[in-house]
């Protein structure tokens, strides 16, 4: 998945680098890098967001944010961490303001769509990241045939996995929300 390209990187550097077509994270001050995901991968993140998104306008409960879009999850060292698919209360984003770089601070749902360059390890770290940072919840899913899966995370060590026939649903992050796993595929 990621490799690390150089030293002790800041949130603002981030943002100052040429765009040269590469997707990047911050994770303690480590600049990485990940191929582009596959047209799989954008299918079922495009919609996970559609079917959020419906969701939480309709509730007017906060903002669904898609593309990577980068949330600061700590500082000094930094680190920053794109999911695939998020939503942020309307409270807390409101407070935040509409940033026009990171936000500043978790997701309280991140959603990560496997890609076939995602290793088990590396997929663990973010899920990590994100839970040490404050995110409620985090789901991550497995769009492979055969493996079509959501895995959610409350807690790192305590993921409850889902397949087909099964319902995921929002817990006390989304109440209400409720959609069959099959239908995210």
């Amino acid at each position: 998945m990621a490799q690390p390209l150089s030293g002790t990187v800041t949130v603002e550097d981030l943002y100052r680098l040429p765009l040269d077509g590469r997707r990047y994270e911050l994770v303690e001050g480590n600049l990485l890098s990940e191929p582009l995901p596959g047209a799989r991968h954008g299918r079922v993140a495009a919609r996970v967001a559609r079917v959020l998104g419906e969701f939480v306008e309709s509730g007017n409960l906060g903002e669904v944010l898609i593309c990577d879009t980068g949330f600061v999850l700590a500082r000094s060292p930094d680190t920053v961490r794109g999911p695939d698919v998020a939503f942020v209360s309307r409270d807390r984003y409101d407070a935040a303001g509409d940033a026009p770089t990171a936000f500043p601070g978790a997701p309280d749902l991140a959603v990560e769509v496997l890609s076939p360059a995602d290793r088990p390890a590396d997929v663990h770290a973010k899920v990590a990241d994100y839970l040490a940072a404050g995110t409620r919840l985090v789901w991550v899913i497995d769009a492979e045939p055969g493996r079509q899966s959501v895995t959610v995370y409350r807690r790192l060590l305590e993921p409850r996995i889902l397949r087909e026939g099964e319902r995921l649903d929002g817990g006390d992050v989304l109440p209400g929300f409720s959609e069959p796993v099959s239908e995210l595929f």
